[in-house]
């Protein structure tokens, strides 16, 4: 049987290396570029940044690096087979702030709404599982319409995979939540369990349930900002530490924040070059702070006064003003600083500040921040309002914070010191390593006048003259039990200093307690009032 040869086959050219090569850089270039156009064009309309744009805001130029831009997601089912953009709608990575490494990860909003779906998740559990182990600083900056419907349950399996690990990285490393957009349901749990949350005006929203839900549901009638906008969020919930205009500014801050803080609790923050002399006198203090204890002055300015070049990075500055929380440094130093607020309701405590007061003290403490309380506190706020929502429980929490940090802590006596809140505010009695006061406290169970009219009650009613029995008794107390020596007689007060001297005493405590160690008992957890 005779056999033909067979004829020459046509073979297609062998791909060169730079063959593909191009073909990875054309497809590189496509996934940078991002979808269609038009959908950055109404990004833009709407104020917003693109996820490039942003991530070119935020860290240093360069050094960001990205991880999986190749994913797609796998799902089926309403038309999604057929929509399979890479990313999957997240850029995720890590890159550099001021030289420091920091992973981010962020969504974009013109893929699929910046909707988180199964691989949208692992995208950015791979980022926060990447910053537990290297120990560095995680970024979210959050543009996205929730769980992708289209995918049910294990779009909300993602989410939970996220709030776990952020659980888990809580007091490990730093955790940022920027938002800039849409962030509704379950998914405004995640910023809710970070340490930190930024959010821009007019463009970002946070709520569990929307305006139509609440509508339908209570026949309230509210828009998307006045429920979940920033300034709800900024001077009313206190969900929201820092609020800005632009998406530039907001940015920026993060950078600013993120040059205070360790990249991780078993590192000190970095610290800087003092170039304003340590033992510069606070000569503007003697005329800042009124001798007399109802007059009101902006404790502001006195933290200004004191703290390197004036610069003082307030916390919440909008939601519980009778506190101020903030960053700041002394002699190149982080510091935070808790202060009462007279300019504000007299600067009492109360549910909102204790609140806010014990969340940054918690923060400082799991970041190795030195804790210094300026302290002018007449109380805490009386009314039914308060004690039915739960001021004990709420200023134990404040109480619980002060008494289970382990850095450094000094106490400085501005002015009048009360009662309940006396003791709350970083007294020596829960554990303050060093307390100062200046020559104008008064610490007291209660002011002169109140302890005056309980103690002496009957005898003044009795009096020929009630008003002026009332006067001299109340002088008697002051002069008795509210005179500034009285608590440096009895060790509850380390000096009395003169208040031109606040900055310089300061930087030499912190310098002396910088080495503190206390080791933390044996325990699972504490159990504090929640």
């Amino acid at each position: 049987m005779s056999r033909t040869a067979p004829g020459p086959v046509s073979q297609l050219p062998q791909e060169t290396m730079r063959d593909r090569i191009a073909e990875l850089e054309l497809l590189r270039d496509g996934i940078i570029q991002g979808p269609d156009p038009r959908a950055t064009d109404k990004q833009h309309a709407a104020g917003k940044l693109t996820v490039r744009e942003r991530l070119d805001a935020l860290l240093d130029p360069g050094s960001f690096i990205e991880v999986e831009p190749f994913r797609r997601h796998t799902a089926t089912g309403f038309g999604l087979e057929d929509r399979r953009p890479y990313t999957d709608g997240v850029v995720a990575g890590w890159g550099r702030v001021h030289g420091q490494d920091v992973m981010v990860y962020a969504h974009d909003f013109r893929i699929f709404g910046g909707a988180l779906g199964a691989a949208h998740a692992e995208k950015i559990h791979k980022v926060m599982d990447l910053a537990a182990s290297a120990k560095v600083p995680l970024i979210g900056l959050n543009d996205g319409a929730g769980a992708r419907i289209q995918e049910g349950v294990t779009a909300l399996a993602g989410y939970g995979g996220i709030f776990r690990r952020h659980v888990r990285m809580s007091g490990v490393v730093p955790q940022i939540s920027v938002m800039l957009g849409p962030c509704a349901g379950g998914a405004a749990y995640s910023p809710a369990l970070t340490d930190f949350v930024f959010m821009v005006q007019g463009t970002a929203q946070m709520f569990v349930t929307g305006p139509d839900v609440v509508r339908a549901v209570t026949g309230e009638d509210i828009t998307r900002e006045g429920l979940g906008g920033a300034e709800a969020h900024f001077t009313r919930s206190g969900v929201a530490g820092f609020v800005y205009d632009d998406e530039q500014a907001c940015l920026e801050d993060v950078r600013f924040l993120l040059s205070m803080l360790p990249p991780n609790n078993q590192e000190l923050p970095p610290a800087v070059a003092c170039t304003d002399p340590v033992d510069r006198r606070n000569d503007a203090l003697i005329d800042l702070v009124p001798s007399d204890p109802a007059q009101s002055y902006d404790m502001t300015a006195v933290i200004e006064e004191v703290v390197d070049d004036g610069q003082f990075f307030e916390f919440h500055q909008g939601w519980a003003q009778n506190l101020i929380c903030g960053l700041a440094r002394l002699g190149g130093h982080v510091v935070g600083i808790v202060a009462n607020q007279p300019a504000h309701l007299a600067g009492v405590l109360d549910i909102g500040s204790s609140e806010k007061g014990a969340r940054f003290i918690q923060m400082c403490d799991a970041f190795n921040i030195p804790l210094v309380s300026l302290v002018d506190v007449p109380g805490f706020l009386p009314g039914v309002n308060q004690e039915h929502g739960g001021v004990i429980r709420h200023g134990a929490k404040l109480l619980y914070a002060y008494c289970a940090a382990s850095v450094p802590r000094v106490q400085v006596i501005v002015r009048k010191a009360y009662g309940g809140a006396y003791i709350v505010m970083d007294s020596r009695s829960i554990g303050a390593d060093l307390s100062f006061a200046w020559p104008t406290n008064e610490i007291a169970v209660m002011g002169a006048e109140g302890a005056a009219n309980v103690i002496f009650r009957r005898e003044i009613a009795a009096a020929p003259d009630p008003e002026r029995q009332r006067i001299r008794r109340v002088e008697e107390y002051r002069r008795t039990l509210m005179h500034p020596y009285h608590a440096a007689e009895r060790g509850l007060v380390d000096d009395i200093i003169d208040p031109r001297d606040t900055r310089a005493r300061l930087i030499r405590a912190l310098e002396l307690l910088r080495a503190k160690h206390v080791p933390p008992p044996y325990r699972k957890h504490g159990n504090p009032p929640m």
